[in-house]
């Protein structure tokens, strides 16, 4: 077998494929951590700042901002340099960004590291979802770019439960500590299990293309590849321009938008529920413990939509999700007269939303090429997660001028019906393009 493209598509996934593909669930786990971790420390926040509603959703939307920057700016990168430095470049990134968080004293200075911090999620989101799709087989590439996903919601479930400890004895900081240290500790690891992409290298060509591929090749227990595949002729290089030729245009604006829309129902969901929580009248260090069991219905969601996708089509699914996701929004934004109800609600909801992300996700790996697949997630995460930027600050603006828990939940459920209408438009060719 001459092209080592074919050889990953269609032989059996080996551990140490499946061993890199699980640092990026781990990654993602970090990414749903470090997100919300803001949420986690926002009581401690405002009640030690004194900060309004309004500016505690300017503080709550900042890493969004520099996730946006990050996925665009850096997804390019991971299309120039590779998925590997980009990752270990954007680890260093969030780090720093996370310890200097523990320094911040006043909104200002807090919104700056938490844009440093996004900064780096932002760029690594883009790289590992390149990462997992191109270390899958054919065959189980749905199931990889699902758990990947379902990483997110898991990080975010175990970081907070350990969080919700540490906060009982320890100010809002020790979030950020704890963040910061086991951000660092996926530095070895990415060094160590994720080698460069074999179909990156089989497309960008840098030297000793060959000799880099099966020894990536052999390390997974493969067959050696006896030459590279042909370039193709058109190929595009990886730039923001090349995502809007006439083949990629429509896919592109498609399916940004629905990514867009649907961050906004969820990012205004997770972002608030502590807050929340706290305002229906429980205790602050309860809150957290109502956005874990929304990520635990997340996870769950997500790893019944990876199972789903090998018998229903991708797009079906994910529109299906959306709709549902929605309602629960909705639903969500009744409240509760108890603590033990309101985070089942939360919890079914997020089965459904989280569901829908891992649609999405799995949707921008089969719509770009290899040598735009970073690119192309980068440019959908980066503009969706500007927009999901807006939605606790515009949340935070209608709490503020005193709309009620269950109209401003109507409203930033319509988010997630807009993504599903829109993706109805969408043309999906549900292989994977290289």
């Amino acid at each position: 077998m001459s092209d080592p493209r074919t050889i990953i598509e269609t032989s059996p996934m080996r551990p140490l494929q499946i061993a890199a593909v699980a640092v990026t669930i781990g990654l993602n786990a970090l990414d749903g951590f470090d997100v919300l971790s803001i949420s986690f420390a926002s009581p401690g926040i405002a009640k030690e700042w004194g900060i309004d509603r309004a500016a505690l959703g300017l503080v709550l939307s900042m890493e969004l901002i520099g996730m946006a920057f990050g996925s665009v700016l850096l997804g390019g990168v991971a299309d120039r340099i590779g998925r590997r430095p980009t990752i270990l470049g954007c680890l260093t990134v969030m780090a720093i960004g996370m310890f200097l968080a523990t320094t911040a004293h006043d909104v200002v200075s807090l919104s700056i590291w938490r844009v440093l911090t996004g900064l780096g999620i932002g760029g690594m989101l883009a790289a590992i979802n390149a990462v997992a799709a191109e270390f899958s087989n054919a065959r189980r590439r749905g199931v990889a770019l699902a758990v990947m996903v379902i990483g997110y919601p898991i990080g975010a479930a175990l970081g907070g439960t350990f969080v919700s400890m540490l906060l009982k004895g320890g100010d809002w900081r020790v979030v950020f500590e704890f963040g910061a240290i086991v951000t660092a500790c996926f530095i070895p690891l990415v060094w160590f299990l994720i080698p460069e992409s074999i179909p990156y290298l089989a497309d960008k060509r840098p030297p000793g293309a060959l000799e880099k591929i099966n020894k990536t090749l052999s390390r997974f227990g493969h067959p050696a590849a006896t030459e590279l595949p042909p370039l193709q002729a058109n190929s595009a290089k990886p730039s923001i321009t090349a995502l809007f030729t006439p083949g990629l245009v429509a896919t592109t604006i498609l399916v940004t938008i629905a990514y867009f829309a649907h961050m906004i129902s969820f990012y205004f969901f997770i972002k608030w529920i502590p807050k929340i929580v706290t305002d229906l009248g429980f205790n602050p260090s309860l809150a957290g413990g109502v956005l874990v069991w929304a990520n635990v219905g997340g996870a769950m969601g997500g790893a019944v939509f990876g199972l789903l996708t090998q018998r229903i089509s991708l797009k079906s699914l994910t529109i299906g999700a959306l709709l549902i996701g929605s309602v629960m929004i909705i639903w969500f934004g009744r409240g509760a007269s108890d603590l033990a109800t309101l985070a089942t609600v939360a919890a079914a909801a997020n089965f459904f939303v989280n569901g829908a992300i891992v649609g999405l996700y799995s949707i921008f790996a089969y719509a770009f090429p290899t040598q735009l697949r970073a690119t192309g997630t980068g440019f959908a995460i980066g503009v969706g997660r500007g927009g999901a930027a807006l939605a606790p600050l515009v949340a935070g603006v209608l709490f503020q001028a005193g709309y009620g828990l269950q109209i401003v939940a109507i409203i930033m459920a319509t988010g997630s019906l807009l993504a599903a209408g829109t993706l109805s438009m969408l043309k999906l060719r549900e292989t994977a393009q290289g």
